[in-house]
């Protein structure tokens, strides 16, 4: 049944939020002039300014209209908060992705209670599509207009579309674990990061399975992936709103048998 308790000014809110974001990071996008720093002492996990900007956007604009909620932001990590609520931003999912010129990264912005993420927002600027999760509804909003989100019917793991951001997927057990169920699939594909989630939130693919991730790269996609039907959870079958592994799938039926192959890992 619909939550009648969701509050409409959390989106009205995201919505600024998304806004804003776009506004600044598409200048910086596929630009000669963009820098990259290594967070990283050993190996590379770019940063730009835009990622640091969008996130500075933001925050400005939840001290103004959300000041009592908490924030968890990629970039300028934890503000506590009094209501409950925690905003938990991601500026660019992609990062390698943006510096490399591909339009696969995004925004991810979602709203946690204390039993995790109950709104998402996958926003790609570039191709101007926006896709949302509300406790109520999964839409899709770009080029072509808006549209309810829905994921895939069943179909059998052996007939399966499956995505991760890296081949190498996490640790060696991660890599095995996701591979495993790879050899079973039809088709696997690489490097899509947050959009990954948000083509299985539109139907068109069956599993994303990832390892290593943090609170904030996965919170937006549990809200739109669940709003359209789909389900998110860890390699155990538990909460993946934490980060870690996680296991996102269209529907209850490919859920399962990907985790039956999992759980061993």
């Amino acid at each position: 049944m619909p939550d009648t308790n969701f509050d409409p000014d959390v989106q009205r809110v995201a919505q600024l939020l998304a806004d804003a974001a776009r506004r600044v990071i598409l200048p910086y996008f596929r630009t000669a002039s963009l820098q990259a720093d290594n967070k990283l002492a050993q190996g590379f996990d770019p940063v730009t300014e835009a990622d640091r900007a969008a996130e500075r956007a933001m925050r400005e604009i939840l001290a103004r209209e959300r000041p009592h909620d908490a924030i968890l932001g990629e970039e300028f990590g934890a503000k506590a908060g009094t209501s409950g609520l925690t905003w938990v931003l991601d500026p660019i999912d992609g990062t390698r992705g943006f510096i490399s010129g591909t339009p696969t990264w995004g925004v991810l912005i979602a709203v946690s209670d204390a039993a995790g993420p109950f709104y998402g927002l996958i926003d790609q600027p570039y191709t101007g599509e926006r896709f949302e999760g509300t406790p109520t509804a999964a839409s899709l909003t770009g080029p072509h207009g808006q549209m309810s989100l829905k994921t895939m019917s069943a179909r059998d793991l052996s007939q399966a579309i499956v995505f991760t951001t890296f081949p190498e997927v996490g640790e060696t057990a991660d890599s095995d674990g996701f591979h495993m169920v790879a050899r079973q699939a039809k088709l696997t594909r690489y490097g899509m990061d947050c959009y990954a989630y948000a083509l299985l939130a539109l139907g068109q693919v069956d599993l994303v399975i990832e390892a290593g991730l943090a609170a904030y790269d996965i919170q937006a996609p549990i809200a739109v992936v669940q709003a359209a039907g789909g389900i998110v959870t860890d390699w155990q079958g538990g909460p993946a709103h934490h980060g870690g592994r996680a296991l996102a799938a269209a529907n209850p039926q490919i859920h399962a048998q990907a985790l039956e192959i999992l759980k061993a890992y």
